[in-house]
């Protein structure tokens, strides 16, 4: 069990973000939860926590990223985090960081990270070689 139950990321148009993430998260195993019209967007990888969720901001002014934080995800190859920086920067995702090793954070640490359409920093980690 992990012990993180959930992450939410702020966003200022759901149906775009819900398009985004379909997509990039889908690349990394994650599946949209089936939810009541009108809810904003939820993802699990293999039916386990934690959820990602995408929700504007409760007190209604626009949503922000945090500068200095980022959400960082476990790719199964190096390929994969490859898809996961492809398909980010086609579905509207800017470019945080290439896909490439990061020797600083160790020995097979290789990596990628994005931006999403409102800000908020993603990345894919794979820690092995394939």
């Amino acid at each position: 069990m992990s012990v993180i139950s959930h992450i939410t990321l702020g966003t200022n148009d759901t149906d775009r973000a819900g398009r985004f993430y379909d997509a990039v998260l889908g690349t990394l195993g994650f599946a949209r939860l089936p939810k009541p019209p009108g809810k904003p967007p939820a993802y699990e990888k293999g039916g386990g926590m934690p959820t990602i969720y995408l929700y504007p901001p409760e007190d209604g002014r626009p949503a922000t990223w945090g500068n200095g934080t980022h959400v960082a995800f476990v790719a199964e190859s190096r390929d994969a985090v490859h898809a996961f920086h492809a398909t980010a920067l086609r579905e509207g995702g800017s470019c945080a960081g290439p896909p490439g090793p990061r020797p600083q954070y160790g020995a097979e640490y290789y990596a990628a990270y994005v931006r999403d359409p409102d800000g908020n920093k993603l990345q894919a980690v794979c820690y092995g070689a394939d």
